[in-house]
């Protein structure tokens, strides 16, 4: 049985001296403990060295991927002919057995075996020691590596950064080239420039028109609409500019070709920049945009950089001096950076943009991630975010319909059954409890009702007195009142001691202008006091008139 052995040097095959070992798995092992032992074991019978790196890569990659390369092939050709090869790859060892009639084998024993050897193969395989084996096998990792990352042309984002970065500097130039024709022509037909708003109309305009005098007999029907055609002619009757020499035109005209041209250029570029776009970022492209897309990719670097990327990173991307100056004064974070030109955060009202932004990072994330690292070239990722981050959009402004669950809180529905003129929530309204208010008037009357109420009583008891007065003779009424007067007169002034103490206690703790606002009522006691004492005394006297009469006419 032959062994084929992989090494960064070459391929070998070794002889399999002893095979009764194989069939003790577990204590194969022992057999390689040292060189001596491993040599009883196995025998190099042939080595087939490596060329160069380039040699050593594309073997290396054809094993990884379990193809034959012609080398391989050759190789096990010349020795191998009716013999058993054994082999660490089960799909290797089919097309071995497929397109050489070599016989394959592949099992546990094999396996160990195999670790066996790369334990001694310094010793196994002559002239090939540990300094030579070392940067060997660091070399044809690296190349290895390299070869596995497989970048296709179609993936290649230098394109989009330097696509964005130019269509940025024409965006730029257009801009001052277009001024600088508005100024410039501006002298001869200053009223052209508050018709004509577009830069490129203006320009196209200007070239196709010449001087002022000639718009009058002209179509711009190619160029402009109807009605800013219309205007323009009648400017042009009665415009105030200076007049202008052929050369100044000449030269007037030679810009505005320039602008028409970069203007050309700049539709050209963003088309391939979409096409690009599309091709790199699908689904990032359906997210945020192609120039949007286009500025975070640039960004960030790459699109593998960008991929590493958390969302609150996306989110802020662009708004790096923000964001630090933020820290540094402990103000408010930016909510949000490059993103912010996307079309979904342009329909959230002002109130939700920082929502929304937070929303449609963390979606972005994701697609980038896919679009940098996954194999598929569909936009399927994109789309079913998209479709979530304008569903919650939309859950934000109320549109969507029913319950509407915001954040912790949730809108409150209407009773359908309602008529129309009455609309109401299905919640009880609350009704007003008065006993829950407390003010200082009301906390200064408590006193007076209770003063009330006695007075009531004392009203009574002096009613009910007068009424026994009227039966009762003069004399047992003369003995009565100085009785009644002291048991009136002492628990009115046990009364007035215990309202001066209530009254002092008070000022003391809510001062002056509270005492005062408690001594009204007192007033307004002595008052109904006397009243009431005024209404006994007249009472008292018709009643001895009365008597007097009686007397009189008994006399009589």
């Amino acid at each position: 049985m032959l062994l084929l052995f992989e090494t960064p040097a070459g391929h070998a095959l070794f002889k399999v001296l002893d095979e009764g070992k194989l069939d003790k798995v577990d204590d194969l092992y022992k057999s390689f403990e040292t060189p001596e032992a491993a040599a009883k074991v196995v025998k190099l019978a042939a080595f087939d060295k490596f060329d160069n790196t380039a040699a050593a890569l594309g073997a290396a990659t054809a094993l990884v991927e379990s193809k034959l390369s012609k080398g391989l092939r050759k190789f096990i050709k010349e020795h191998c002919k009716g013999e058993t090869l054994a082999i660490a790859d089960s799909k290797l060892g089919n097309i071995v057995k497929e397109k050489l009639n070599v016989n394959c084998v592949h099992n546990a024993a094999i396996m160990e075996l195999f670790r066996g050897i790369r334990s001694q193969l310094t010793e196994l395989v002559g002239g090939l020691g540990d300094q030579d084996l070392a940067p060997m096998s660091l070399g044809l990792s690296h190349s290895l590596s390299r070869y596995k990352l497989k970048f296709s042309p179609d993936k290649v984002d230098t394109m989009i950064v330097q696509a964005i970065g130019l269509l940025d500097d024409l965006d730029k130039e257009l801009n001052t080239y277009a001024m600088r024709v508005r100024e410039w022509y501006g002298w001869h037909f200053p009223e052209m420039g508050k018709v004509v708003a577009d830069n490129i109309q203006y320009a196209k305009s200007v070239k196709f028109m010449g001087l002022r005098s000639n718009a009058a007999d002209l179509d711009f029907s190619g160029i402009l609409e109807e009605e800013v055609e219309a205007s323009l002619k009648e400017a042009a009757v009665i415009s105030m500019g200076t007049e202008i020499s052929p050369q100044d035109l000449a030269n007037i005209i030679m810009l505005c070709d320039q602008v028409i041209s970069l203007s050309e250029y700049r539709a050209q570029l963003f088309d391939y920049l979409r096409s690009r776009m599309n091709a790199i970022a699908p689904n990032l492209t359906v997210l945020v945009g192609e120039l949007v897309g286009a500025r975070l990719i640039a960004h960030a670097g790459s699109l593998i950089q960008l991929a590493k990327q958390p969302a609150s990173t996306v989110q802020i991307l662009g708004a790096e001096k923000a964001l630090f100056r933020a820290l540094k004064t402990k103000h408010e974070t930016p909510k949000y950076g490059l993103i912010y030109h996307a079309s979904l955060i342009g329909q959230a009202p002002p109130k939700y943009k920082g929502k929304i932004s937070r929303i449609l990072a963390a979606k972005c994330a994701l697609s980038i991630r896919v679009d940098a690292l996954g194999e598929s070239a569909d936009a399927t990722i994109g789309m079913e975010n998209r479709q979530k981050v304008e569903t919650r959009l939309r859950q934000l402004e109320g549109k969507a319909g029913g319950r509407v669950t915001i954040g912790n809180k949730s809108a409150s529905k209407y009773d359908a059954e309602r008529k129309p003129d009455a609309p109401a929530l299905l919640t009880a309204a609350k009704t007003y409890n008065p006993a829950a208010d407390s003010t200082l008037a009301a906390s200064t009357q408590k006193p007076d009702t209770d003063g009330k109420k006695k007075k009531k009583k004392k009203d009574a008891s002096a009613d009910e007195g007068d009424a026994a007065e009227a039966e009762v003779p003069k004399k047992k009424k003369a003995k009565q009142e100085p009785e009644e007067e002291e048991a009136v007169a002492g628990p009115s002034e046990n009364g007035e001691k215990k309202k001066k103490k209530k009254k002092e206690r008070y000022f003391e703790t809510n001062g002056e202008a509270e005492a005062e606002v408690s001594e009204e009522p007192s007033k307004k006691k002595k008052k109904r006091k006397a009243e009431s004492e005024e209404g006994e005394a007249p009472s008292e006297v018709s009643e001895k008139k009365k008597k007097k009469k009686k007397k009189d006419a008994e006399e009589a």
